[in-house]
């Protein structure tokens, strides 16, 4: 495995974003399919759900039913033709991974707990690449290891 996504990635990549054009790029470009765990699926859902209530309750916040409905039709067909994988883990070694990354960096970086869970998968799951638009997230992967793209 070459790379492994974070969420902000999956929300660029399909919900129209100021981060999509390089998303879109970068997935077109890849040698091998996009592997997803069902943590980070359930997470891009979640998000992408949320954004619905936002929007429901106030109208300057958030997305339309449809556009959610759009974003989650257009991942579903991807995993479908195989441009996105779902790959299990062991959770039981992220975790471990996870507990380790927490140690060394979130008093010192403030990185919350999907946060290390995304950037422990990917090293358990021995990708050499980190996909994340998220700031402090791509500094907790480099900082692991991790190649941050793009």
């Amino acid at each position: 495995m070459i790379a492994f996504p974070d969420t902000s990635f999956l929300c660029a990549l399909y919900r129209r974003q100021d981060n999509s054009p390089t998303a879109a790029s970068h997935f077109q470009g890849m040698p091998e399919s996009l592997y997803v765990t069902s943590l980070l699926l359930y997470e891009f859902r979640q998000s992408v759900r949320f954004q619905v209530w936002l929007h429901a309750r106030n109208k300057s916040k958030g997305y339309p039913q449809a556009d959610c409905d759009r974003a989650l039709a257009d991942l579903q067909s991807d995993l479908e033709s195989g441009a996105v994988t779902l790959i299990s883990a062991d959770w039981a070694d992220v975790h471990r991974r996870a507990e380790a990354l927490s140690r060394r960096h979130t008093i010192s970086g403030g990185h919350r707990a999907l946060d290390m869970l995304h950037v422990a998968t990917a090293l358990h799951l021995g990708a050499r690449e980190f996909l994340s638009f998220d700031a402090n997230q791509r500094k907790l992967a480099a900082a692991a290891g991790l190649e941050v793209r793009p």
